[in-house]
């Protein structure tokens, strides 16, 4: 348990850098350029490519190449590893570049794809199409960014990986505020300004790797045979590692057809979320597989339960308050980040009300990383391929439904509930694996009722702003206490974290 909180704890401090960046970065492009159709035409393009990066740096090629990376350093040692690295890169920086020229070449079709909703406005569809060509190159840089963290992971070196979105997001700050002051496009800026980022971000991970002393200048084997199980092992995770990025993706497709701003305020939403998802749910993922990924190799069944059980109560520890306390103070979240500029009460509202649409499926959106990564560590990638195929299905039905009557709010709750139907098939598919595996203590009763404690306590301040604000770390620091004070496990660990 101490050292998958202090691997944790190491990634989500990076990760909390990066993620209150990346408000502020929310915050600066709400500003300039609000909630209307130049703000929905940059997130489709920016979406494109990033949906990508989540595919890859936080999904199929991490997940995929760190149980490959371990077994060939444990049984041949880590120069055959390192061969193994490099002959991935050359094989991946080829593809991608072929699949960029294809994007540049056919991106009218893709605009169509994923917003065909604008089809019907000849130069908002233009000036997509414009974006996304100048965006696209940008996962050739942040797909090489993944192979590094898998390898750094691999290695046991967590902070470089997930300190690169700050690049990212300081890059689109600079962009933004560079553009409104010297009165150039802005949409044009920030999709340079990815493409930047993206270079920024590959040279950020150079430095620990060279100490770890690897080289991307060595012996390569493009028919290496870790290659080919790599690439059977990400085809079918890509579906299974990402499927909560993918409805995202749905949803822009559908709120294309809802009234101009239905896809930034659902775009903003997901940012929010993407807090505590990122900081804490994506961390302990990232920390548990490759200690997943070496107990399953040594088929120690019951230290692989013990594991997964302290993986998924870390994050229901953080999860369940952090969804209380996003829902019960969404519209204040939301008016003190984004309420100023062209960012008007109208977009406030909204945007809050997809906050809790997104809010209430935050738990199954973290649980869902884990028990993925805990089937891929033992070398299956069909099943969490075909269940998220299936809940796919399920968001798509939900969300034709539901924005009938809820317009951007019924999207939001349709990717909840699809996350909480993928989270029941996983562990249903895990049990099949390696049997009974669940160990229901009395703390997560604890964290559920603490979490009801909390919604209610902000519900009742969500009208008085600053107070809402100012409640916060209390509300955080009582959780705490309370959860040391009734010697709950993972409180314990934290206040000895935090002596050290």
């Amino acid at each position: 348990m101490s050292k998958l909180l202090k691997n944790t704890s190491i990634i989500a401090g990076a990760t909390l850098l990066s993620r209150i960046l990346g408000f502020i970065r929310d915050m600066v492009i709400a500003y300039t350029l609000g909630a209307g159709p130049m703000a929905d035409v940059f997130f489709v393009a920016f979406r494109v490519p990033n949906l990508l990066r989540r595919l890859f740096a936080e999904g199929s090629l991490t997940m995929a190449f760190v149980p490959i990376f371990k077994n060939i350093q444990t049984k041949e040692g880590r120069q055959s590893a390192f061969c193994f690295a490099r002959s991935t890169f050359y094989w991946l920086v080829g593809i991608l570049i072929l699949l960029t020229l294809f994007a540049i070449i056919f991106a009218p079709y893709i605009t169509y794809i994923v917003a065909p909703g604008f089809e019907h406005r000849p130069e908002i569809f233009t000036f997509t199409v414009k974006l996304i060509r100048i965006c696209f190159p940008y996962i050739i840089f942040i797909s090489s960014v993944a192979l590094c963290m898998g390898i750094l992971n691999s290695l046991g070196h967590f902070a470089a990986p997930a300190l690169a979105p700050c690049v990212l997001n300081i890059v689109l700050i600079s962009s933004a505020l560079l553009a409104k002051y010297f009165k150039m496009n802005i949409p044009i800026a920030l999709s340079y300004g990815v493409l930047v980022a993206g270079i920024g971000q590959l040279l950020l991970q150079q430095p620990p790797l060279k100490k770890l002393s690897f080289s991307w200048t060595g012996e390569i084997n493009l028919r290496h045979k870790g290659i080919k199980l790599l690439f059977k092992l990400m085809v079918p995770s890509i579906f299974g590692a990402a499927v909560y990025q993918i409805n995202i993706i749905l949803n822009t497709v559908l709120a294309s057809f809802l009234k101009s701003g239905a896809i930034s305020y659902l775009y903003y939403a997901d940012r929010l979320v993407q807090f505590p998802l990122g900081v804490f749910g994506v961390a302990v993922s990232v920390a548990a597989l490759p200690d997943l990924s070496a107990l399953a190799s040594k088929m120690d069944m019951k230290k692989f339960k013990n594991t997964l059980n302290q993986s998924l109560y870390l994050i229901l520890f953080i999860c369940l308050p952090a969804t209380a306390g996003l829902i019960g103070l969404s519209t204040p979240i939301v008016k003190i980040l984004f309420h100023r500029g062209a960012f008007n009460e109208t977009s406030v509202h909204a945007t809050a009300l997809c906050l809790i649409g997104y809010g209430i499926g935050l738990p199954a959106f973290s649980l869902v990383r884990t028990l993925v990564s805990s089937l891929y560590s033992l070398k299956d990638t069909k099943s969490p391929a075909i269940i998220a195929t299936i809940c796919l299905f399920v968001n798509l039905i939900l969300g034709l439904i539901l924005m009938r009557y809820l317009s951007y709010f019924g999207l939001a709750i349709a990717v909840s509930i699809s996350s909480w139907i993928n989270v029941i098939l996983l562990c249903i598919m895990l049990y099949k694996k390696i049997g009974s595996w669940i160990d229901l203590e009395k703390k997560l009763f604890f964290f559920f009722g603490l979490s009801v404690l909390i919604l209610y306590i902000c519900n009742l301040v969500s009208s008085h702003e600053i107070l809402s604000i100012l409640i916060i770390p209390v509300i955080g620091l009582v959780y705490l206490f309370l959860c040391i004070a009734f010697k709950i496990q993972e409180g314990v660990m934290i206040l000895k974290l935090f002596k050290k």
